[in-house]
């Protein structure tokens, strides 16, 4: 066959390989595992937080821009890819079609869903809730799982730091087709999702450690849907272009 009948180059070759993402993901597990030894959680919470409270918990910038509106950011950008994804056709000339769109909102619905459900069950309480900030509870790891410290627990991981890392769904469907969207799509996504964890600690509502976590969970899944489709691609029968038989 000459060179019409030729396939195109693979996307599967241009994205990051399954044992690779695990890799990455491992690294990325062990430097929070490390800082949830290092102890610095609550040296931090101290930096913004005294006997009587946080300053910023009802602040314009953390409690009205970075929180309240962080949450309507979130429903309009969803909105946004939902719409876009309808749009789409099923085999564009290039980037994700309809079919992957709609599996990658999933995957960020997904996201959204499972990280809430972790910290409804946890035992864990929020900074704003220790003695020494005003509260009734002491600081008790979050490893000390079902262990109470007195407070009102469910603060754990963080609930809100998802309206933004759900988003790392974007990274990921675009990474095979378009790697430049897909880098500013995870820099978008890390940036915001850093503000929304500093308003959070400013105002009491979560460590660090608690935003990190919800990152970290969601870039799991986000590999979990990823490989799975990497798998399914691989047995995927090759088509053909027409007339190239």
């Amino acid at each position: 066959m000459g060179s019409r009948g030729a396939l195109p180059k693979d996307a599967l070759t241009r994205a990051p390989s399954p044992a690779r993402d695990a890799v990455v993901a491992g690294a990325l597990l062990a430097l929070l595992l490390a800082w949830d030894a290092s102890a610095a959680d609550l040296a931090l919470a101290r930096g913004f937080g005294d006997a009587h409270g946080f300053a910023a918990r009802d602040s314009f910038w953390a409690g009205t821009l970075l929180h309240s509106g962080g949450r309507v950011l979130a429903w309009l950008l969803a909105l946004v890819l939902i719409a876009t994804a309808l749009v789409t056709p099923r085999r564009p000339a290039r980037g994700p079609g309809r079919a992957e769109r709609v599996a990658w909102l999933a995957v960020i619905l997904l996201c959204g869903v499972a990280v809430p459900w972790l910290k409804r069950y946890s035992a864990t309480s929020c900074p704003w809730d220790l003695a020494e900030f005003g509260g009734v509870a002491r600081y008790v790891s979050h490893w000390h799982l079902g262990q109470p410290d007195g407070g009102g627990g469910h603060c754990f991981p963080s609930g809100h730091a998802v309206a933004a890392f759900a988003f790392l769904g974007m990274h990921f469907q675009w990474r095979r087709h378009d790697p430049a969207r897909a880098r500013g799509w995870l820099a978008a996504v890390l940036g915001v999702g850093v503000l929304f964890g500093i308003g959070q600690l400013a105002r009491g509502a979560h460590y660090p450690s608690h935003t990190m976590w919800s990152a970290w969970l969601c870039w799991a899944i986000c590999l979990g849907a990823d490989a799975l489709g990497h798998v399914a691609r691989r047995r995927r029968p090759a088509r053909l272009p027409a007339g190239s038989a």
